[in-house]
């Protein structure tokens, strides 16, 4: 939500306030188990089993995901496992992919959960955002894409990204400064108005990515991971409190 920069400090601040020193470790583990997978395939995919933990176990409608044109400390060059095997594995996890950005040296892809960020994007309150940010066709999901790449490869970066993530709408409103909420805390994204309601989905995306580290860590197939993630603790924070909030 605050630029390149910002989206890149989101895809690696899951660890964010209040998280145990044990969460820290698992959230920076993928390059411990990384070496446990002998293909190419294997490889790939854990590391997007642990990237997309938050959509696949319900927690979150989309996740960001950047890939640069390098290898790893595994040796291995994710970028062009993506082109090689990207699609099939995707297939298999039943998410959806859009390009945001792919400038050879890098690409940025927005993965999803079609049901999931299908409706969000339904709801009036954030087609009400996003109709106020300058989306044109906010009924229309694919015209919706379209615009946010149009936006991610134009000059500046587009904030109202955060609505695509999941995040609490008073956050995503109070960072672009469209409501007079006060700044109240940095967790994985800046948090305006009452915390409480942030912190708990902050949390749940904690212990989902936790869950999924552990998992990888004690030698489950990435592919299985990838297909099918557990939803108890997502499911339970959803009936609690939605964290696909309308602004209030």
């Amino acid at each position: 939500m605050s630029g390149a920069v910002g989206v890149k400090e989101d895809l690696s601040a899951v660890n964010g306030v209040g998280a145990s020193d044990s969460t820290r470790l698992s959230r920076a583990a993928w390059q411990d188990f990384a070496g446990l997978y002998p293909t190419d395939e294997e490889c790939l995919a854990s590391f997007l089993a642990l990237e997309l933990a938050e959509v696949l176990q319900g927690a979150k409608p989309a996740n960001l995901v950047c890939l640069a044109n390098k290898n790893r400390s595994c040796g291995r060059n994710l970028y062009l496992l993506w082109k090689e095997h990207g699609a099939v594995l995707l297939e298999q996890s039943g998410l959806k992919v859009r390009v945001l950005d792919d400038r050879g040296s890098s690409i940025l892809l927005l993965l999803y959960s079609q049901e999931a960020l299908g409706g969000l994007l339904a709801q009036k309150s954030v087609r009400i955002i996003l109709g106020k940010a300058g989306y044109r066709n906010v009924d229309e999901f694919d015209e919706v894409l379209d615009e946010l790449q149009t936006r991610v490869v134009g000059e500046g970066f587009p904030h109202e990204i955060g609505v695509f993530l999941g995040y609490p709408l008073k956050d995503v409103v109070g960072f672009m400064g469209w409501a007079q909420l006060a700044f109240t805390c940095q967790g994985p994204w800046k948090i305006f108005g009452k915390p409480e309601q942030s912190l708990r989905l902050a949390e749940c995306h904690r212990e989902c990515r936790s869950r999924m580290s552990s998992r990888l860590a004690s030698g489950c197939s990435p592919l299985d991971c990838l297909r099918n993630s557990s939803t108890t603790v997502a499911d339970s924070y959803l009936q609690e409190r939605a964290p696909f909030l309308a602004v209030s």
